[in-house]
């Protein structure tokens, strides 16, 4: 059951929308695409770092660049970790890995690290926002 619904300007309910794109790039299964997992891996990171650009009052623009996100935050006084700000490749699976054709399929060490800089973004923002 997802969790109650809170006001879209509510940092939480952005931070609840990560958590459940973080476990949709988890959920692996017969048919699903890498690329599908790690799209859902970028969202997650993404829905995060807005989510924390709420809480700390900073606009931001409706952009699927992860590095774009980070330096807002840094330009608003947050430290940014070097393991939270290697997230910003995840930028690549916004939309090129979205449709056929226009890239390599994603490799499993590929997935793994993806999954591995999503968890990052999503429990640095977290830990920020309690």
């Amino acid at each position: 059951m997802p969790p109650e619904r809170l006001a879209p300007d509510d940092p939480k309910e952005w931070l609840n929308r990560a958590a459940s794109n973080l476990a949709h790039a988890r959920a692996r299964g017969p048919g699903v695409y890498l690329e599908d997992l790690c799209f859902n891996a970028q969202q997650a990171a993404e829905k995060a770092l807005k989510a924390l650009l709420l809480h700390q009052k900073v606009r931001f623009p409706f952009v699927h660049d992860i590095g774009e996100l980070l330096r807002l935050l840094e330009e608003s006084g947050q430290a940014i970790p070097d393991d939270v700000r290697e997230a910003k490749q995840l930028t690549d699976y916004a939309v090129e890995t979205r449709y056929p054709g226009f890239f390599e399929p994603v490799t499993e060490a590929e997935y793994q690290e993806a999954l591995m800089l999503a968890s990052r973004c999503f429990e640095w923002a977290h830990e920020r926002l309690q």
